[in-house]
């Protein structure tokens, strides 16, 4: 498999793909391409293998087999693998799972396009905005009723790692990055996805990469 990704320390659709290979188990190679860069349209459009997303990443490669979208990726992922390596097996647990996923996935925008992920980056005394405090409500309580309700066998929203964790990892980069106050179960958890290996292997690529892009840049003070 071959999985095309992002700039590491900004695209944060590229972090959950990445997660969701690592967590398949399957052996893949990774191929990053800078976003935004002066030959990033003609990349976009002369590449034969952004051509199916229409340069969108992260894009997954498995022979002749093409996915694009994360949720997407998580999807295929599981089929190939046993989807219970990434979802929880009983089936109240596993409605709520795939409800936080697809609301995560779908859902909102006011703390993206305010609070872009920048893994390097650590923001001091950032004005949030009420509809992204409503969003930040919304996750919060999310992330209390999981670990409530299915969160006693681990320190990840359903108690091993997942889907879920793998969708909300850029929105634990998000909140370190802008100074999010949490209470205490939800920086449990952010420090648990943070600490994690694969999480770590990231975070160190992020930081080694020498690429700026400035309208990321911009929201950080």
């Amino acid at each position: 498999m071959k999985l095309i990704i992002g700039n590491k320390n900004y695209s944060s659709w590229s972090l959950r793909a990445w997660l969701a290979c690592k967590q398949s188990g399957l052996h893949f190679d990774e191929l990053t391409v800078p976003l935004f860069g002066e030959d990033w349209e003609h990349r976009k459009k002369s590449s034969d293998d952004l051509a199916p997303s229409h340069g969108k990443v992260p894009i997954l490669w498995d022979g002749e087999a093409v996915v694009w979208d994360s949720l997407a990726i998580i999807e295929y992922l599981a089929d190939k693998v046993g989807r219970d390596r990434f979802w929880p097996k009983p089936e109240d647990a596993r409605a709520m799972a795939r409800s936080m996923v697809a609301e995560m996935h779908s859902s909102y925008l006011p703390l993206r396009r305010s609070c872009p992920m920048n893994i390097r980056a650590r923001a001091e005394n950032v004005q949030i905005e009420e509809e992204v405090r409503a969003d930040i409500v919304r996750i919060l309580t999310l992330w209390a009723e999981a670990r409530a309700r299915f969160g006693k066998g681990g320190p990840f929203l359903f108690g091993t790692f997942g889907a879920a964790d793998v969708i909300y990892a850029p929105v634990v980069s998000r909140f370190l990055t802008y100074g999010i106050g949490v209470p205490g179960f939800a920086q449990a958890y952010m420090q648990a996805v943070w600490e994690h290996e694969w999480m770590q292997q990231w975070i160190a690529a992020a930081e080694a990469e020498d690429w700026v892009i400035e309208q990321y840049e911009m929201p950080v003070t």
